[in-house]
């Protein structure tokens, strides 16, 4: 019998509630328009983490030409113990423009509606939290008021 790879799965860690300031446009580029949304705090709370969200991270999607946004977020995770974790955050969002109209206008949009995925990244001393070093990360996304709520799995 040939040997081939075990079947991923998924096993949820945690939660991301980050508060977010209203997004700031520079207008339309050549890729379509980038817009700056500062992350203002939050908290983390799940079975394997627990912590807030540090102000002072950002956001900085592309919103391309056919509506779709190329996430990039970069943030500060400081877990209950204090310990700081660095999250790069690169994800994509797809909504047709009615729902991203919503969506900006801040208005209430059932996750369904559209497609909001990502794949995190922790950078993470030794010691307790080192095993965010050590797989790798998806995670479904949504809005929540001013808020982005990020459900976080480890894949297995």
């Amino acid at each position: 019998m040939p040997v081939v790879p075990a079947r991923p799965g998924l096993d949820f860690v945690f939660r991301i509630r980050a508060s977010i300031a209203p997004a700031r446009s520079g207008g339309p580029g050549r890729n379509g328009e980038r817009l700056h949304i500062a992350i203002t705090g939050g908290t983390v709370d799940g079975p394997r983490l627990t912590g807030t969200i540090a102000a002072g991270g950002s956001d900085w999607p592309l919103v391309r030409p056919d509506g779709s946004s190329a996430i990039s977020a970069r943030y500060t995770i400081v877990a209950a113990d204090g310990t700081p974790v660095y999250v790069r955050n690169d994800g994509l969002r797809v909504s047709n423009p009615e729902v991203t109209a919503r969506l900006r206008a801040g208005d209430p949009v059932d996750p369904s509606e559209f497609y909001f995925r990502s794949a995190p990244v922790f950078e993470a001393p030794e010691g307790a939290h080192a095993w965010l070093n050590e797989a790798i990360f998806v995670a479904s996304l949504c809005r929540d008021a001013d808020q982005v709520v990020v459900d976080v799995f480890r894949v297995t």
